[in-house]
Formats: C-alpha cells, structure tokens, sequence
C-alpha cells in the first residue's frame, strides 16, 4: 500500500495593503462624485475657458468618465425597457422596432439642437443643462446597438429555458433575472463595451459644438481636443491622447475585463465546461477582507432583491402558467392605450415643426441633397464590405478561443474606445501623403469608427457558442470551405447581421466629422451629407439639417427594412439553433 504525501493547502491570508487600496478608491469615488456634482451646479457658462495645461487633465478626465457612464446607465436601462416591451407587445413591436431604425439612422447632430436649445432654457441658472445634453448626446452614439442586440437575445432565448421558468412559476422579475438576462449577458457585454467606444467617438462633438452663431463647451476631454486642434498645440494634442488611452485602460483593465470573464459562466454548455475564469482582479479581491464583506453584503442584497423561486401549490398548478389576472390586463390595456394616445399626439406635433420646416427647402436643394446622399452611400457600404473582410475571421478566432480573447481583448477595446477623431488628422495626411484625397480617404476615417461594431458582435456570437456543436463539428471532421460554410458562418450569423445593422447607422453618423475636417488651420471637404449636415448645423439652417437628416434616415431605414432585416429573419429561422 503506497502512501502519497501531500503538502496542506495554505490559507490565503488577507492582504492588508489591499483593504488600504479599496477604501483610497471608496474615498476617491466619493472625491470625484463631489467634484462633478459641483461641477454641476455652477453658474451657468455656455463656452467654458479650455485650460489647455497638463494638470488640467485630470480634472477633465474626471468630467468625461463620468459624463459616458451616465450615458451608459441610462442606454441600460432603455436598452432592459425597450427591447422587453418590443418583445412581449407584439402591438408595440413593429413601431417600436421602426422607430429605433430611424433614431439610429439619425445623426447626433440632428438631436444636439432638440437637446441644447429646451434644456438650457429649462435650466437658466446652472449648468445641469449642458451637462444633460452632453449625457444625451452620448447616450443616442450609445443605446440602439444594445437595444438591437438585446432584443435578439430575446428573439433567441430556448424555448425549454422559458419552459422551466414557467413550471417554476417565474414571475417576470425571476424570468428577467434567472433566464432573459443571463442568456443575453454576453452579447450585451460586447455590445456595452462597443456602444462605449460610440459615445467616445462623438466625444468632441458632443461636448463642444456651434449651432448658428452661439458656441457650446463644457470641460472635458472632447472639448480639451477641440481646443488643441483649433489653435494647432500640438503638445496639448499629445497630452490629451495620453489622458484619453490611460482613462480607456482603466475601464478596461477594471470594468470590462473582469465582466468579461464573468460573463462567460452563462454560456450553454451541455459539457459543464463553459466556467468563468477568474480574473487578476478578482483574485487579488479574494485576498481583501474589505471586499469580502462588500460581497457578502451585495449577496444578501441579490437574494432580497431576487428571491429563489417557490414550486407552484395544488391550487396555482390548476392555472396555466404565466397567465395574468383579469383586472392587471385591464389595467395594462388601459394604460397601453393611454400611452399610445400621448405618444400619436407628440408624433402629430413633431410632424406639424418638420413640415414647416421642410417647407422652406427649395427643389435645387433637395437635388444637391440627394446627391451627397449617394455619395455617402457608397461610402458607407464600401467602409462596412472593409470591415467585414478582417472582423469576421479574426472575431471568430478570438470569439472560440478564451486565452487569446483574454489576450487580445485589452488591445482591442482600447482600439475601439479610443475616439477616431482625434487621429482623424494624422489619417488624413496619411491619405495626403500616398497622393490621395479624402473624396476617397472618408472612407477609411469612416471604417476606423465603424469596424469594431461588427468584431464585437462576431466575437460575442462566437462566444456563445456552445462547446458541444463546436465538439460535433470537429467529430464531423469539418475543415476549410465546408467548416465555414456549415458551421462558422450559420452560427455567427444572427449576430453578424446585429453587427451590419448597428455598423451602418454608425458609419452614417462618421460621415459627420469623416467628410469634412481641418488640420493646421486648413479645411479638406469631401463632397456627402455628412459634410452638408456639418455645414446646416454651423449655419444654424434647421430646414435645411431637417431634411438632410430626413434623407438620411429614410435610407438607412429602407436599407435595414429590404436587406438587412430579411437576411437578419433567415439567420435567426435557420442558424439560430445553432447557438
């Protein structure tokens, strides 16, 4: 009988440094909150001065973190309401649905002045109305793509899942918590992280702009580069860049890493392999007592929050599952139709200012418009085709490969999240360089704000995929073309198809700052609506932005309907078993 020594498992010992770490950053936290909230409250200015001066940064740091994760929470929360009630109100669904196209479609500079000119009257005294407006603004580069993204999730939720839930006897807040959200964590994650990099995109936009005569600027980082690239200090550009990369590895080494590792015990797996990964930072956590105690505190707070589900009584087994009581469907139907009443009031409205305002656009105009829409057309097209040549392969790669997601996934947020205007002006003497003009050089600007749309939403699909199929095809011996074709392409195509939808809206929003720019005090224009709608918004002409943006959303809207949405109800009726 042989006797095999083993060496006892030490405890881990708890860190002290690490308890000292986490209430520094508790204390930060509360620092910051105060500083913005104060920020907040001052008198209002409508062109803050730009301290162009590197301890300056900080501070406009501070203001635009928390300026994006308003506009993120916020895009969450419409994202949980819009994509639920699109799903369940098969009534509400197909305007729903249309309308995210066309608000997707439209670009930010058609919301900022329904945001600016209500909000800063609404609030005289203060700045909480720019600040809104920022947040806002951020909010429209952020939301559709999550909402889109979550709504098919939905689409795709297993019948037998919402099967268990109902002999469960789920309510719908134990089916959103322990079936809805769960299965759809993963593409919304990349999603979340994508639509991030969106609101970073406009960031110069968004937080310092011109409507007719009147200037518009708050501190931050968009508006530190507007600056530096206005008066040509190129060393307050490269200070910016270097705030803008630190504040992107931050959120990614803090936030997004570590809910990406956490996501991933939400994959199906019928092989009990599709585990989460701990993270770095989750293991050094383990090591702090502080955080242990916040753990267990947020737990006790999940199971009051989220009770576990109780069987159904003899009593409550006799009625079919799910179904409601008589007085709440009254209750809903009554308020759906009041709802629906206040919502046709506010459209008939709205159609009244735009046919007034479209009123005053002159035929020849609409000639000239109609043309920088085809151009921005092919441009578009031409940046998403660019896109889907490299996204596809290489998301699917790190899509099914966890160690190379966890290695390349840093690298790759920090691409995406970092606001491709800000190199827009080293890209465009790029393009000058090699004897080309941004006539065709927008559409490379273009691809540089729209690609990751498409990368994020392969990675998330191929993600999801099951370890099971993944087995059987390589069972199946399955290579080369006919692995793609059988398997690769049918299983990432429901979320391939999310990621074209949400890469042309955006690509049709780059147009804006991809068509029209200044380096060193000279302006290069390419002919497109994205330039025309640049220069409505400087005149301060709202007939003439109205109908531009019209155009544009009526394209993107007849796009999404005739071509995207048919391939898009092909892949989830044929593939999407697969994940």
């Amino acid at each position: 009988m042989a006797i095999t020594l083993t060496r006892p498992v030490p405890e881990r010992r708890s860190a002290v440094w690490l308890d000292a770490l986490i209430l520094v950053g508790f204390a930060a936290f509360l620092f910051g909150a105060a500083s913005v909230a104060r920020e907040w409250s001052q008198p209002r200015n409508l062109t803050v001065d730009i301290d162009l001066s590197l301890r300056s940064l900080p501070k406009y740091a501070l203001y635009t973190f928390a300026r994006a994760w308003l506009a993120y929470l916020l895009s969450l929360l419409f994202t949980l309401i819009v994509a639920s009630w699109a799903f369940y109100d098969e009534r509400a669904r197909r305007f729903i649905l249309v309308a995210l196209d066309i608000l997707q479609s439209l670009p930010v500079l058609a919301f900022l002045p329904v945001f600016e000119l209500p909000l800063i009257a609404l609030f005289p005294h203060s700045n909480v109305g720019l600040e809104l407006v920022c947040v806002l603004a951020m909010f429209t580069g952020q939301v559709w793509n999550m909402t889109f993204s979550y709504y098919d999730s939905l689409r795709g939720t297993p019948p037998d899942f919402r099967m268990l839930g109902k002999l469960y006897n789920f309510n719908w807040w134990n089916r959103f918590w322990r079936v809805e959200l769960p299965f759809g964590a993963q593409g919304l994650l990349y999603n979340s992280m994508v639509s991030m990099a969106g609101g970073w995109f406009f960031l110069t936009i968004t937080e310092a702009s011109t409507i007719g005569n009147q200037a518009y600027r708050v501190p931050g980082l968009g508006s530190y580069m507007s600056v530096a690239n206005d008066r040509g200090d190129v060393r307050a550009v490269i200070y910016g860049i270097i705030a803008m990369s630190l504040v992107i590895v931050v959120v990614d080494r803090l936030i997004w890493g570590p809910l990406v590792s956490w996501s991933r015990k939400f994959k199906l797996d019928d092989f009990g392999t599709g585990g989460s990964r701990k993270s770095r930072l989750q293991l050094w956590l383990a090591r702090s007592v502080a955080a242990q105690q916040i753990g267990a505190f947020l737990q006790r707070g999940k199971s009051r929050l989220i009770p576990p589900p109780k069987p159904p009584t003899a009593a409550e087994s006799l009625v079919p599952p799910g179904t409601p009581p008589a007085q709440r469907g009254k209750f809903n139907r009554g308020l759906y139709y009041v709802l629906l009443f206040v919502l046709v009031l506010l459209l008939a409205k709205g159609a009244q200012s735009i046919w007034l305002l479209l009123a005053q656009v002159r035929g020849s105009e609409w000639l000239i418009i109609l043309r920088d829409a085809g151009l921005s057309f092919a441009r578009v097209l031409a940046a998403v085709l660019l896109g889907t040549l490299w996204t596809v392969p290489f998301g699917i790669w790190i899509g099914l490969n966890p160690k190379l997601s966890n290695r390349f996934q840093p690298f790759i947020q920090f691409v995406a999240s970092f606001p491709s205007p800000m190199i827009y002006p080293a890209l465009l003497l790029l393009v000058l360089a090699v004897g080309g003009t941004l006539q065709w050089g927008a559409v490379l600007l273009i691809l540089f704000g729209t690609q990751w749309y498409i990368l994020f939403n392969v990675a998330g699909a191929a993600a999801a995929i099951p370890n099971d199929i993944v087995c059987c095809a390589d069972i199946l011996r399955l290579s080369g073309w006919r692995r793609w074709q059988k398997f690769l392409i049918p299983a990432i195509l429901p979320g391939l198809v999310t990621g074209w939808i949400t890469a042309a809206g955006g690509a049709w929003n780059a147009t804006i700052v991809s068509e029209i720019l200044t380096v060193h005090g000279h302006a290069y224009e390419a002919t497109g609506l994205g330039a025309y709608i640049s220069h409505a918004t400087d005149a301060g002409d709202f007939s003439r932005l109205t109908a531009a943006s019209l155009v544009m959303a009526l394209i993107v809207v007849v796009v999404n309907r005739s071509v995207w949405k048919r391939i898009q109800s092909l892949a989830n009726e044929r593939c999407r078993f697969i994940t």
